[in-house]
Protein backbone atom coordinates (compact mmCIF):
# COMPACT_ATOMS: atom_id res chain seq x y z
CA UNK A 1 0.00 0.00 0.00
CA UNK A 2 2.79 2.46 0.81
CA UNK A 3 4.35 1.98 -2.67
CA UNK A 4 0.92 2.43 -4.24
CA UNK A 5 0.42 5.73 -2.41
CA UNK A 6 3.93 6.86 -3.25
CA UNK A 7 3.51 6.22 -6.95
CA UNK A 8 -0.05 7.48 -7.35
CA UNK A 9 0.82 10.84 -5.83
CA UNK A 10 3.66 11.52 -8.29
CA UNK A 11 3.08 14.56 -10.56
CA UNK A 12 3.76 12.47 -13.65
CA UNK A 13 1.10 9.92 -12.64
CA UNK A 14 -1.69 12.50 -12.45
CA UNK A 15 -4.38 12.78 -15.08
CA UNK A 16 -3.71 15.68 -17.44
CA UNK A 17 -7.00 17.53 -18.09
CA UNK A 18 -5.65 18.81 -21.40
CA UNK A 19 -5.45 15.27 -22.78
CA UNK A 20 -8.29 13.63 -20.84
CA UNK A 21 -10.27 13.00 -24.04
CA UNK A 22 -7.26 12.38 -26.30
CA UNK A 23 -8.72 9.08 -27.48
CA UNK A 24 -11.49 11.07 -29.18
CA UNK A 25 -9.09 13.48 -30.92
CA UNK A 26 -8.20 13.44 -34.59
CA UNK A 27 -4.58 12.71 -35.50
CA UNK A 28 -3.92 16.42 -35.97
CA UNK A 29 -5.47 17.25 -32.59
CA UNK A 30 -3.40 14.53 -30.85
CA UNK A 31 -0.22 15.97 -32.30
CA UNK A 32 -1.18 19.53 -31.38
CA UNK A 33 -1.88 18.40 -27.82
CA UNK A 34 1.50 16.66 -27.51
CA UNK A 35 3.31 19.62 -29.03
CA UNK A 36 1.54 22.10 -26.78
CA UNK A 37 2.52 20.14 -23.67
CA UNK A 38 6.09 19.77 -24.94
CA UNK A 39 6.22 23.56 -25.19
CA UNK A 40 6.16 23.75 -21.38
CA UNK A 41 9.36 21.75 -20.94
CA UNK A 42 11.95 24.40 -21.78
CA UNK A 43 10.60 26.80 -19.17
CA UNK A 44 10.56 24.04 -16.55
CA UNK A 45 14.25 23.41 -17.26
CA UNK A 46 15.00 27.15 -17.30
CA UNK A 47 13.61 27.37 -13.77
CA UNK A 48 16.35 24.96 -12.68
CA UNK A 49 19.33 26.78 -14.22
CA UNK A 50 20.71 27.92 -10.85
CA UNK A 51 20.98 24.28 -9.80
CA UNK A 52 22.31 23.13 -13.18
CA UNK A 53 24.97 25.85 -12.88
CA UNK A 54 26.07 24.48 -9.52
CA UNK A 55 26.25 20.98 -10.98
CA UNK A 56 28.29 22.06 -14.03
CA UNK A 57 30.81 23.94 -11.88
CA UNK A 58 31.25 20.83 -9.73
CA UNK A 59 31.68 18.61 -12.80
CA UNK A 60 34.31 20.92 -14.31
CA UNK A 61 36.24 21.05 -11.05
CA UNK A 62 36.42 17.27 -10.90
CA UNK A 63 37.14 16.83 -14.60
CA UNK A 64 40.19 19.04 -14.06
CA UNK A 65 41.28 16.66 -11.29
CA UNK A 66 40.98 13.72 -13.67
CA UNK A 67 37.55 12.70 -12.39
CA UNK A 68 34.76 11.00 -14.29
CA UNK A 69 31.02 11.60 -14.63
CA UNK A 70 28.69 8.63 -14.18
CA UNK A 71 25.01 8.72 -15.09
CA UNK A 72 22.86 6.16 -13.28
CA UNK A 73 19.29 5.37 -14.26
CA UNK A 74 16.71 2.74 -15.14
CA UNK A 75 14.54 2.41 -18.23
CA UNK A 76 14.19 5.64 -20.20
CA UNK A 77 16.31 7.56 -17.70
CA UNK A 78 19.14 5.02 -17.96
CA UNK A 79 19.04 5.03 -21.75
CA UNK A 80 19.21 8.82 -21.84
CA UNK A 81 22.32 8.74 -19.68
CA UNK A 82 23.95 6.22 -22.00
CA UNK A 83 23.06 8.29 -25.09
CA UNK A 84 24.56 11.45 -23.61
CA UNK A 85 27.70 9.65 -22.43
CA UNK A 86 28.24 7.90 -25.77
CA UNK A 87 28.12 11.17 -27.70
CA UNK A 88 30.88 12.87 -25.69
CA UNK A 89 33.91 11.11 -27.28
CA UNK A 90 33.06 11.85 -30.94
CA UNK A 91 31.79 15.35 -30.19
CA UNK A 92 34.42 16.57 -27.75
CA UNK A 93 37.35 14.22 -28.28
CA UNK A 94 37.33 12.90 -24.73
CA UNK A 95 38.07 9.27 -23.75
CA UNK A 96 34.98 7.08 -23.31
CA UNK A 97 35.86 6.58 -19.64
CA UNK A 98 35.34 10.28 -18.88
CA UNK A 99 31.53 10.16 -19.11
CA UNK A 100 29.80 6.81 -18.56
CA UNK A 101 26.23 5.60 -18.40
CA UNK A 102 25.04 2.91 -15.99
CA UNK A 103 21.61 1.35 -16.55
CA UNK A 104 19.71 -1.06 -14.32
CA UNK A 105 19.75 -4.45 -16.01
CA UNK A 106 23.01 -3.80 -17.88
CA UNK A 107 23.51 -3.82 -21.65
CA UNK A 108 20.33 -5.81 -22.48
CA UNK A 109 18.26 -3.05 -20.84
CA UNK A 110 19.48 -0.56 -23.43
CA UNK A 111 17.43 -2.33 -26.09
CA UNK A 112 14.56 -3.94 -24.18
CA UNK A 113 12.89 -3.40 -20.81
CA UNK A 114 14.32 -5.59 -18.06
CA UNK A 115 11.41 -5.87 -15.68
CA UNK A 116 12.34 -5.62 -12.02
CA UNK A 117 15.94 -4.55 -12.69
CA UNK A 118 15.31 -1.17 -11.09
CA UNK A 119 13.93 -2.57 -7.83
CA UNK A 120 17.22 -3.46 -6.14
CA UNK A 121 19.20 -0.74 -4.34
CA UNK A 122 21.93 -3.33 -3.71
CA UNK A 123 22.52 -3.71 -7.45
CA UNK A 124 22.95 0.05 -7.72
CA UNK A 125 25.45 -0.09 -4.87
CA UNK A 126 27.34 -2.91 -6.60
CA UNK A 127 27.60 -0.93 -9.83
CA UNK A 128 29.33 1.94 -8.02
CA UNK A 129 31.69 -0.41 -6.20
CA UNK A 130 32.60 -2.31 -9.37
CA UNK A 131 33.82 0.84 -11.10
CA UNK A 132 36.26 1.91 -8.41
CA UNK A 133 34.55 5.28 -8.04
CA UNK A 134 36.41 7.77 -5.82
CA UNK A 135 35.90 11.27 -4.43
CA UNK A 136 37.31 12.69 -7.68
CA UNK A 137 34.25 11.39 -9.57
CA UNK A 138 30.69 12.67 -10.00
CA UNK A 139 27.63 10.43 -9.91
CA UNK A 140 24.41 11.77 -11.42
CA UNK A 141 21.28 9.80 -10.64
CA UNK A 142 18.37 10.15 -13.07
CA UNK A 143 14.85 9.11 -12.06
CA UNK A 144 11.61 10.74 -13.15
CA UNK A 145 9.82 9.55 -10.01
CA UNK A 146 12.72 10.22 -7.69
CA UNK A 147 12.22 6.86 -5.98
CA UNK A 148 13.94 4.29 -8.23
CA UNK A 149 15.69 1.92 -5.76
CA UNK A 150 18.57 1.08 -8.14
CA UNK A 151 19.39 4.77 -8.51
CA UNK A 152 18.99 5.55 -4.80
CA UNK A 153 21.33 2.68 -3.89
CA UNK A 154 23.95 3.96 -6.33
CA UNK A 155 23.69 7.52 -4.99
CA UNK A 156 24.06 6.42 -1.38
CA UNK A 157 27.19 4.43 -2.16
CA UNK A 158 28.60 7.34 -4.17
CA UNK A 159 28.05 9.73 -1.25
CA UNK A 160 29.67 7.26 1.13
CA UNK A 161 32.74 7.34 -1.12
CA UNK A 162 32.89 11.13 -1.04
CA UNK A 163 31.68 11.66 -4.63
CA UNK A 164 29.87 14.79 -5.68
CA UNK A 165 26.32 13.67 -6.36
CA UNK A 166 23.63 15.11 -8.63
CA UNK A 167 20.03 13.99 -8.85
CA UNK A 168 17.79 14.73 -11.84
CA UNK A 169 14.06 14.16 -11.38
CA UNK A 170 10.79 15.54 -12.68
CA UNK A 171 9.18 15.04 -9.30
CA UNK A 172 8.97 18.25 -7.27
CA UNK A 173 11.95 19.36 -5.19
CA UNK A 174 9.75 19.33 -2.09
CA UNK A 175 8.74 15.72 -2.69
CA UNK A 176 12.31 14.64 -3.37
CA UNK A 177 13.44 16.16 -0.07
CA UNK A 178 10.51 14.57 1.79
CA UNK A 179 11.45 11.20 0.30
CA UNK A 180 14.87 11.52 1.89
CA UNK A 181 16.88 11.57 -1.32
CA UNK A 182 20.34 12.91 -0.57
CA UNK A 183 22.43 14.57 -3.27
CA UNK A 184 24.70 17.58 -3.37
CA UNK A 185 22.59 19.13 -6.12
CA UNK A 186 18.94 18.42 -6.93
CA UNK A 187 17.72 19.32 -10.43
CA UNK A 188 13.93 19.04 -10.56
CA UNK A 189 12.20 20.50 -13.63
CA UNK A 190 8.46 20.39 -12.96
CA UNK A 191 6.90 19.34 -16.26
CA UNK A 192 3.51 18.46 -14.79
CA UNK A 193 1.32 15.50 -15.79
CA UNK A 194 2.21 13.60 -18.93
CA UNK A 195 -0.02 13.62 -22.00
CA UNK A 196 -0.43 9.90 -21.38
CA UNK A 197 -0.56 9.49 -17.61
CA UNK A 198 2.61 7.92 -16.25
CA UNK A 199 4.40 7.76 -19.63
CA UNK A 200 7.60 9.39 -18.44
CA UNK A 201 9.35 8.71 -21.74
CA UNK A 202 7.48 11.82 -22.93
CA UNK A 203 7.78 15.19 -21.15
CA UNK A 204 9.89 13.82 -18.32
CA UNK A 205 12.29 12.11 -20.71
CA UNK A 206 12.59 15.24 -22.83
CA UNK A 207 13.32 17.38 -19.77
CA UNK A 208 15.96 14.92 -18.60
CA UNK A 209 17.61 14.95 -22.04
CA UNK A 210 17.72 18.74 -22.02
CA UNK A 211 19.35 18.76 -18.58
CA UNK A 212 21.95 16.14 -19.55
CA UNK A 213 22.73 18.09 -22.73
CA UNK A 214 23.38 21.15 -20.58
CA UNK A 215 25.52 19.32 -18.02
CA UNK A 216 27.98 17.86 -20.52
CA UNK A 217 27.91 20.62 -23.15
CA UNK A 218 28.50 23.44 -20.65
CA UNK A 219 31.18 21.40 -18.89
CA UNK A 220 33.01 20.68 -22.14
CA UNK A 221 32.88 24.35 -23.15
CA UNK A 222 34.39 25.23 -19.77
CA UNK A 223 37.09 22.63 -20.47
CA UNK A 224 38.11 24.35 -23.72
CA UNK A 225 36.49 21.85 -26.05
CA UNK A 226 35.01 24.53 -28.31
CA UNK A 227 36.28 27.63 -30.08
CA UNK A 228 33.38 30.02 -30.06
CA UNK A 229 30.40 27.78 -30.72
CA UNK A 230 32.34 25.32 -32.86
CA UNK A 231 33.30 21.84 -31.58
CA UNK A 232 36.99 21.74 -32.34
CA UNK A 233 38.00 18.63 -30.41
CA UNK A 234 35.99 16.23 -32.56
CA UNK A 235 37.56 12.89 -33.46
CA UNK A 236 38.03 12.27 -37.17
CA UNK A 237 36.64 8.74 -37.09
CA UNK A 238 34.76 8.76 -40.39
CA UNK A 239 34.63 10.51 -43.76
CA UNK A 240 31.91 12.94 -42.67
CA UNK A 241 33.89 14.11 -39.65
CA UNK A 242 37.05 14.54 -41.73
CA UNK A 243 35.19 16.83 -44.11
CA UNK A 244 33.59 18.66 -41.19
CA UNK A 245 37.07 19.26 -39.77
CA UNK A 246 38.20 20.82 -43.03
CA UNK A 247 35.09 23.01 -43.09
CA UNK A 248 35.87 24.18 -39.55
CA UNK A 249 39.39 25.19 -40.57
CA UNK A 250 38.14 26.97 -43.69
CA UNK A 251 35.37 28.84 -41.86
CA UNK A 252 37.47 29.89 -38.87
CA UNK A 253 40.67 30.82 -40.66
CA UNK A 254 39.77 31.64 -44.28
CA UNK A 255 42.21 29.13 -45.80
CA UNK A 256 41.26 27.09 -48.86
CA UNK A 257 40.30 23.40 -49.00
CA UNK A 258 43.72 22.12 -50.02
CA UNK A 259 45.49 24.09 -47.30
CA UNK A 260 43.00 22.83 -44.73
CA UNK A 261 43.71 19.26 -45.82
CA UNK A 262 47.46 19.86 -45.54
CA UNK A 263 47.19 21.44 -42.09
CA UNK A 264 45.15 18.52 -40.82
CA UNK A 265 47.80 16.11 -42.09
CA UNK A 266 50.61 18.10 -40.45
CA UNK A 267 48.68 18.27 -37.19
CA UNK A 268 48.15 14.52 -37.08
CA UNK A 269 44.42 14.98 -37.61
CA UNK A 270 44.02 17.26 -34.60
CA UNK A 271 41.70 20.17 -35.41
CA UNK A 272 42.76 22.31 -32.44
CA UNK A 273 46.43 21.94 -33.31
CA UNK A 274 45.71 22.80 -36.94
CA UNK A 275 43.74 25.89 -35.92
CA UNK A 276 46.55 27.18 -33.72
CA UNK A 277 49.06 26.47 -36.50
CA UNK A 278 47.13 28.69 -38.87
CA UNK A 279 45.91 31.39 -36.49
CA UNK A 280 49.25 31.80 -34.68
CA UNK A 281 51.39 30.97 -37.74
CA UNK A 282 53.41 28.31 -35.95
CA UNK A 283 54.43 24.72 -36.65
CA UNK A 284 52.69 21.67 -35.19
CA UNK A 285 55.03 21.11 -32.21
CA UNK A 286 54.73 24.76 -31.18
CA UNK A 287 50.96 24.68 -31.55
CA UNK A 288 50.78 21.55 -29.41
CA UNK A 289 53.00 23.14 -26.77
CA UNK A 290 50.88 26.29 -26.68
CA UNK A 291 47.71 24.28 -26.28
CA UNK A 292 49.24 22.26 -23.45
CA UNK A 293 50.42 25.40 -21.66
CA UNK A 294 46.95 26.92 -21.94
CA UNK A 295 44.88 23.89 -20.87
CA UNK A 296 43.62 23.32 -24.40
CA UNK A 297 42.04 26.76 -24.84
CA UNK A 298 42.60 27.98 -28.39
CA UNK A 299 42.00 31.68 -27.63
CA UNK A 300 44.77 31.65 -25.06
CA UNK A 301 47.07 29.58 -27.26
CA UNK A 302 46.96 31.98 -30.21
CA UNK A 303 47.95 35.01 -28.14
CA UNK A 304 51.63 35.80 -28.62
CA UNK A 305 53.65 34.31 -25.75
Amino acid sequence: MSLFLEITTLPTEQNNPVSALIDTFSTHEILECINSEDGKIAQAVRNEIQYITKAVDAIVERFRRGGRLFYVGAGTSGRLGIVDASECPPTFGVPPEMVQGIIAGGTPAIFAAQEGAEDSPEKGTDEIRSRGITDNDIVCGIAASGRTPFVIGALREAKARGCYTIFVSTNSRENIIKMGVEADTLICPNVGPEVISGSTRMKSGTAQKLVLNMLTTASMIRMGKTFGNVMVDLQLTNAKLKERAKAILINLTGIDYQTAETMLELSGGNVKTALVMVLADVDAPTAQMRLKENDGFIRKAIVDC
